[in-house]
């Protein structure tokens, strides 16, 4: 059997290596691809692009699945109706022009996609859902990005039967996290299937179509999980 073709989108950051300094260039953390290898896919990276922006059925028809990827910057609140907190950002208009409009044209041909972290916020944000920009101020503490790149442990509550309790294998799981932003409002169509036990949502889901699951953990820290294994496993 071939391995399918899962699209791990990417960002556009400078960095530093050899005698270059703050050098442009597209990034995803290893993390993702190697997750993809284990649970038998073929990666391919997806960098924003203004001209698939504008029509992404062609990228769209190389790959067998999604995975909208986390990072460092956040979405522009322009897309959800607010003004920037003092937390918010880096902004990236470009790469959040580029995964909306995969995710919505992914939904539409009913293709598997998987948010994380970043990317369950885009999926929150193409169902029209919104963001909560800061969570620390909402729940009194930073449990969930508790030091600036270090993953936070904690468990989540999944809903019983739902997509994400079948693709995490249990209704209860520890997982990793790090993020400082969340879902104030579910997208039309998506539900919370999945809480911290500060009761933050951390995941929702379309049950209107086979595999379409967003979660703000990292799967791909954790080999132990399986969810990254379920999406592949919806293409084989």
């Amino acid at each position: 059997m071939s391995r399918p073709t899962i699209g791990v989108t990417a960002a556009t950051e400078n960095i530093s290596y050899g005698a270059w300094k703050d050098i442009p260039a597209i990034v995803s953390p290893a993390s993702y691809v190697r997750a993809v290898q284990r649970a038998g896919g073929r990666p391919i990276l997806l960098p924003p692009d203004p001209e698939d922006a504008a029509d992404p059925e062609g990228v769209l028809d190389l790959i067998d699945a999604l995975i909208l990827t986390g990072g460092a910057g956040d979405l522009d609140p322009a897309l959800y109706g607010e003004e920037p907190h003092s937390e918010t950002g880096p902004i990236q208009e470009e790469r959040d022009a580029y995964e909306l409009a995969l995710v919505r044209a992914a939904t539409r041909r009913r293709m598997p996609v998987l948010g994380i972290c970043r990317g369950a916020q885009i999926l929150n944000v193409a169902y029209g859902g919104g963001i909560e920009q800061h969570i620390p101020d909402a729940l009194g503490h930073e449990d969930h990005r508790h030091t600036p790149g270090t993953f936070a442990d904690h468990d989540v509550i999944l809903e019983p039967g739902s997509l994400a309790a079948r693709a995490t294998g249990d209704e209860k799981s520890a997982v990793k996290s790090h993020h400082h932003q969340g879902m104030k409002s579910v997208g039309r169509g998506l539900l919370a299937t999945g809480w911290a036990e500060d009761d933050t949502v951390e995941a929702v889901e379309d049950p209107s179509c086979p595999f379409v699951l967003g979660v703000l953990w990292h799967p791909e820290e954790d080999e132990k999980s399986q969810l990254i294994e379920a999406l592949i496993l919806e293409v084989k």
